[in-house]
């Protein structure tokens, strides 16, 4: 899918799902290639609990997925053949895979901590099935904060939202964020000391 055009206006997450999920893409807030590399930094000073990080509401293509399953050498037919997922398993389509969203969250986490930021941890759980061209909202929440060996830890809440089934992989992250006026992250990332 190509980049959406950034949105004009953000929506919250409560409001976004008012609507109606063909709506959804017109309020992706995925950055830019271009957004990426001149990006100025989020300091733990400006971050608030309660805040929401920017969603990224997408539309993946089954081509899309059989890419991943030819990367990731995973060759169950459920991923990528979609008479065989529909007939055979008996799934409303072609199933987006739990190590792809894997990959989806640490570079969403990533890209809202650049340029000096750093994804430390993250946990989450596969529930929800999401299939081929389903609109889904990558989303997430500040759920606290704290300073811990001069370094700042944004502690959030997350999930992706398919339209057809709800939350689909709620979970959690904690990514450390310099400062303003302090150390910068290290690099590579040594985790604070207790």
């Amino acid at each position: 899918m190509a980049l959406a055009a950034k949105p004009k206006t953000t929506l919250p997450l409560d409001e976004l799902l008012k609507l109606d999920p063909s709506e959804w893409v017109q309020y992706d807030e995925m950055p830019s290639i271009e957004d990426l590399r001149n990006r100025q930094q989020i300091y733990f000073d400006d971050v608030e609990v309660g805040q929401e990080l920017p969603k990224y509401i997408r539309q993946h293509s089954i081509v899309e997925m059989q890419r991943w399953s030819i990367t990731m050498e995973n060759t169950h037919r459920l991923h990528y053949d979609y008479v065989h997922a529909t007939n055979h398993d008996k799934l409303p389509g072609t199933l987006f895979h739990g190590s792809w969203r894997i990959s989806l969250f640490a570079a969403w986490l990533k890209n809202w901590t650049l340029p000096g930021g750093w994804l430390w941890k993250q946990s989450f759980q596969v529930r929800g099935m999401v299939v081929a061209n389903e609109a889904t909202i990558m989303w997430g929440k500040v759920t606290g904060k704290e300073e811990k060996d001069g370094l700042g830890l944004v502690h959030i809440q997350f999930g992706i939202i398919g339209e057809g089934a709800g939350e689909g992989a709620p979970g959690k992250a904690t990514v450390v964020l310099p400062i303003q006026g302090g150390r910068p992250v290290p690099y590579p990332f040594v985790p604070p000391k207790d």
